[in-house]
Formats: structure tokens, sequence, C-alpha cells
């Protein structure tokens, strides 16, 4: 009985580490929760009341170009939860002074981060799926519904929740973190071929855009809920996974870092 009185804690193995993921994610949830139906009600916003906008602005459109804006819609919703959102939830920490607090807790650094993946990644689902509905009702085009549009949310959500998560630690001042995620946010809406054709574009920007995310996120998305949109989505499933491990490097640096 002394012995184990005195025995060590174990801090280590895939236990202790799961058992940690489960008390941050409890964390995260009881800590963001006003802030989380905040994000649900801007993610709906901004992928819904866009597509009524290009309606307003561009006027009657043939199918194509309906079908076009409805399947770019998804990836249009999703960018402000992990481009601003996940960015914003830790401003609001690095401001209230709780950013140090979070890294002192007794649990792997890491796991705090695979919770924030977590919650905004599945926060994006119902948000993505309400806004795409939207669109549909009010364009009025058939979609070609596949399974691969669930993995395709999935990886956009997580790529766009890492990129974020990682770019608020990587950047010290929560004042330029704000600035930039107004950039990137301004620069989807309005610069990205997300609900335009890339063609549309002058080369040198078309260009750009096949190495930044946002096209490609519309393309895995576009490809498994229509036909002949999307000629091949390989390439951006490949895109997407390399910004999503880049982001997860960058976060284990800077999260190993801190002392």
């Amino acid at each position: 009985m002394n012995a184990a009185m005195h025995s060590p804690v174990v801090r280590s193995g895939s236990s202790y580490w799961l058992g940690s993921y489960r008390s941050m994610l409890r964390f995260e949830l009881i800590n963001m929760r006003t802030f989380l139906a905040f994000a649900l009600v801007i993610q709906i916003l901004t992928g819904a009341g866009m597509a009524f906008l290009y309606g307003f602005y561009i006027g009657e459109m043939p199918a194509t170009a309906r079908m076009f804006i409805v399947t770019g819609i998804p990836a249009l919703a999703l960018v402000p939860i992990g481009l601003v959102m996940v960015p914003a939830s830790i401003m609001m920490h690095k401001i209230r002074d709780t950013y140090d607090f979070v890294w002192s807790l007794p649990v792997p650094r890491m796991t705090s981060a695979a919770a924030t993946f977590t919650v905004f990644t599945a926060l994006a689902i119902p948000g993505t799926a309400i806004a795409l509905i939207v669109a549909d009702l009010y364009y009025d085009v058939t979609l070609v519904w596949s399974w691969a549009l669930i993995p395709a949310v999935l990886l956009t959500s997580l790529m766009a929740t890492s990129v974020g998560f990682a770019m608020a630690h990587a950047i010290p001042e929560p004042r330029f973190t704000n600035l930039f995620t107004n950039i990137v946010m301004f620069m989807a809406m309005l610069f990205a071929p997300i609900v335009v054709p890339i063609a549309q574009f002058p080369e040198w920007w078309a260009s750009v855009h096949r190495v930044l995310p946002f096209y490609h996120m519309a393309q895995i998305i576009r490809a498994s809920l229509s036909n002949g949109l999307v000629e091949s989505v390989g390439t951006s499933w490949a895109v997407l996974t390399t910004w999503t491990v880049g982001a997860w490097l960058l976060a284990g640096w800077v999260v190993g870092r801190r002392k």
C-alpha cells in the first residue's frame, strides 16, 4: 500500500495522451462555448450570404455558372472558421492574459492543438452544410452527391484550422494577427477562384492561387458535388495535404519552443 502511494504518476504513453486530449477538449468547449456559437453564425452568414450577394450582383446566369457558385459555397463557408475564427480564439487568450496559463497546464502541449483542431473542424461541418443547402435552394441546381464530399470537407476544414492555428501562434502580436486574418478574408472573398473559374483570372494571379489553398479547397469539394466541372482533383488533394502537414510542423515548432 505504501509502495502504491509513493509510486510515480505515469505522464507518458498513449493512455496519458488521450486522457489529456479529452481534458483539453472539454476545456476548449467550456471556455469557448459563447464564441463557438458566434463563430457558427458568422460561418453560415458568410456562406449563405455570399450566395445571395452573387445572385444580386450577377443576375441571370446559365446553369453551369449557378452550379459553379453553389459548389464553391462550402469552401467559402470554411474560410472564416479556420483562417479567421481560430486565430481570433487564440488572440482572445493573448488579450485576456490566459495564453500562458493554457501552456502551463499539466498536459502534453500538442493535446491543446489537437483539441482546437477537433472543435473547429467539427464546428465547420453544420455551418457548411446549411450554407450549401441554402445556396442549392436559391439557385435551384441539381447536385451530384458523392461520398467523397465527407473527406473533402474534413480535409478542407482541418487544413484551414491548422493554418489558422499555426499562424496565430507564430505571430506574437495579436494586432498583427488580426490585420493578417482580415487580409486573408478579403482576398478569399473577392480575389480567390472559389466561386469563379480560375480561367477568368490573369495568368500570374492564377499561378499564385495554384500554390495557395483557396482554389484547391473549392476544387475537391466541387468534384464531389458535380460532374464535368473538375477534370483532375488529385493535385488539389496533394496541395491541401501539404498545407495541412506544413501547418502542423509550424505549430509543433512554435508550441515546442515556448518555455
